[in-house]
């Protein structure tokens, strides 16, 4: 008789990403993922963004993301929350986008565009590189949503007066 040997096994650390929510005006900018099976979300609407590289900071990997993939250099992106999932962890940024879209290199991903607010309440937008609807990633259709009611709350509290 064998005796079978069971050694407890070490939990891999969740991959984490760092996003970004851009916005101009009530516009939030997102990414057609490519039709890759393998990625996360192929086919679908997304944000900009992408893993950190080892011993990379959040805050670094979000600019890096932005530039590799869009050439845009972030003026300034502020941390709106952290969400944590069973597979991911996701470091969720936000700031203006302060130049045109056209003005952006898409360097990753089928199709860029602005998504309006009922685009993102109806969780699909046509893509004129795809030819068809496609839909958003539910994860970061959530995550618009607690951002846009995040703003509705900031907006509606009161300017206390010093």
């Amino acid at each position: 008789m064998s005796a079978t040997i069971v050694t407890p096994t070490a939990k891999l650390p969740k991959p984490e990403v760092a996003i970004a929510i851009l916005y101009q005006g009530d516009q939030f900018l997102l990414q057609l993922r490519d039709d890759i099976p393998t990625i996360a979300w192929p086919g679908h609407w997304a944000f900009f963004g992408g893993h950190l590289d080892p011993g990379e900071s959040p805050d670094d990997a979000v600019y890096r993301e932005l530039r590799e993939e869009i050439g845009y250099d972030a003026p300034q992106l502020e941390l709106f929350e952290r969400v944590e999932d069973d597979t991911v962890v996701r470091h969720v940024y936000h700031g203006p986008l302060v130049v045109p879209v056209d003005g952006l290199v898409l360097g990753e991903g089928l199709d860029l565009g602005l998504w309006s607010v009922a685009d993102i309440h109806r969780g699909q937008r046509y893509s004129a590189c795809a030819g068809e609807d496609r839909p958003i990633g539910p994860p970061h259709q959530q995550i618009l949503l607690s951002f846009l009611e995040h703003r509705r709350i900031e907006q509606a509290a009161p300017v206390q007066e010093l």
